[in-house]
């Protein structure tokens, strides 16, 4: 049997339409969460241009129109009983969230539910039959050519997964992968994985070495060997890879490409998780995207293509347990980078610091009587200079106190080095990523970079 897998990965070929892409995961769950336009402009100064979000929300997909990012969207986990069980509801649920912003916002696939086999059990019932609606949803709509449908599973479905050649699935779960396998297969479309060697090496009992699992150079010794097909294993992301190709040939599919929908590292942890510190964190996305944008594939599919979108974007302070959980983001809310990725290219996806690219604004639903305290304060005891505020001077227009407050504030706030305190103004502004005295982004009608003396 071993011998008949070997043969068949050996004789499959993976389709790849493309080089690997990096990609980014949004999660929602923050205290201070960026307004859409706010994170868009991330993304864009980050030059992240393939994202996934958790769910379809309108307000981001809206601010995503004509932006060029490639967006995965979501059936959240607590709908997905309801579109599985109705093709109706499938039919207005894509209606709603992917035929109303098509082609302005491009989104390119839907991941139907999240680790449902692991997470949600009791609808693993009704996973297949809810790719099957969304995808004749799209078909109805001429839109399944452009867009992928599958579902993130993650690796621990995998048993035995070292050496990879012996790998397979739980097989308690056949009655869901088989079908599931076939609809991928038959719609051309992909296996999205869910890899994270941060919790392989916490759960390995020391049997896993951190070097290993952060993509660290190895001695020939020190690097695993699969003793059937003697492959030398370099780091915990591609054996993960491999076995999750091996478990399918066991299938008997052998041509599926593989996503990999989450992986990541956290930045901090307690003290029972001392490795999830902002070194290792660093270290691990940062050889990771150097990974797989060199298209190094893996030792069993050498330069084959493995697009993977990191976990995520944002801290997510708001997230329930460890402090790890809440950890896990390359930037905080308000746009500045947790830490600087060792990337060298600058126009490499998330290779730009940020760091010095943060403005302060008026926030929305300031207190009008409060933000007209703080403009007082700051064109006063604050000694900005608001004489470009008086009428008839360069920055009256707009004449509104939001519009004036916030080149106030935003001057103050580099006037002081942008320190994070210098952004407050008793709660009624915040730092942002977003130039306010850009054409577009803010309350000014025109450019006024000449204005401010950038420090």
């Amino acid at each position: 049997m071993a011998l008949f897998l070997l043969l068949l990965l050996a004789l499959s070929v993976v389709a790849v339409a493309q080089d690997a892409f990096i990609g980014v995961n949004i999660g929602t769950e923050l205290s201070d969460m960026p307004d859409p336009t706010q994170v868009v402009a991330l993304l864009k100064a980050q030059n992240i241009h393939h994202i996934r979000l958790y769910d379809a929300d309108r307000g981001m997909l809206l601010a995503l129109a004509n932006s060029g990012i490639r967006v995965t969207i979501s059936v959240p986990n607590n709908e997905l009983l309801g579109v599985g069980q109705s093709n109706a509801t499938a039919a207005n649920w894509v209606s709603r969230n992917v035929a109303a912003h098509i082609p302005a916002t491009n989104i390119t696939a839907i991941a139907v539910g999240s680790e449902v086999l692991s997470t949600l059990p009791n609808a693993a019932r009704v996973l297949v039959n809810a790719l099957q609606f969304i995808h004749s949803a799209l078909v109805a709509s001429n839109l399944d050519k452009l867009i992928k449908v599958s579902t993130p599973l993650p690796s621990s479905i995998i048993l035995d997964s070292f050496p990879p050649s012996q790998a397979f699935f739980n097989r308690s779960w056949d009655p869901v992968l088989v079908p599931m396998l076939k609809f991928l297969q038959s719609t051309d479309s992909y296996f999205m994985l869910n890899v994270y060697p941060y919790y392989d090496y916490m759960q390995s009992n020391g049997a896993i070495a951190l070097d290993y699992a952060l993509f660290k150079p190895l001695t020939p010794n020190k690097e695993a060997v699969d003793s059937n097909t003697l492959l030398h294993y370099t780091n915990v992301f591609d054996a993960v890879l491999d076995a999750t190709r091996f478990a399918m040939a066991y299938l008997n599919y052998t041509n599926i490409p593989v996503v990999v929908t989450e992986t990541g590292w956290p930045a901090k942890g307690d003290a029972s998780e001392p490795d999830a510190n902002v070194d290792n964190a660093n270290t691990y996305n940062s050889n990771l995207i150097k990974h797989v944008l060199n298209n190094t594939g893996t030792p069993k599919y050498p330069g084959v293509p493995v697009s993977t979108y990191i976990y995520e974007l944002y801290n997510e302070d708001l997230r329930p347990g460890s402090v790890s959980e809440k950890n896990w983001g390359l930037f905080d809310a308000n746009g500045a980078p947790i830490y600087i990725l060792h990337l060298t290219d600058s126009g490499v996806v998330l290779a730009n610091d940020t760091t010095n690219q943060t403005y302060c604004r008026v926030k929305e639903g300031a207190d009008p009587k409060m933000l007209q305290a703080a403009l007082d304060w700051a064109c006063g005891p604050g000694k900005v200079d608001c004489s470009p505020l008086l009428q008839g001077q360069p920055c009256y227009e707009p004449d509104t106190v939001e519009a004036h407050a916030t080149y106030a504030f935003d001057t103050y706030y580099h006037k002081m080095g942008r320190s994070p305190g210098s952004c407050s103004f008793n709660g009624v502004a915040s730092i942002t990523t977003t130039d306010p005295m850009a054409v577009g982004t803010g309350p000014f009608l025109m450019d006024r970079h000449w204005l401010l003396p950038r420090i």
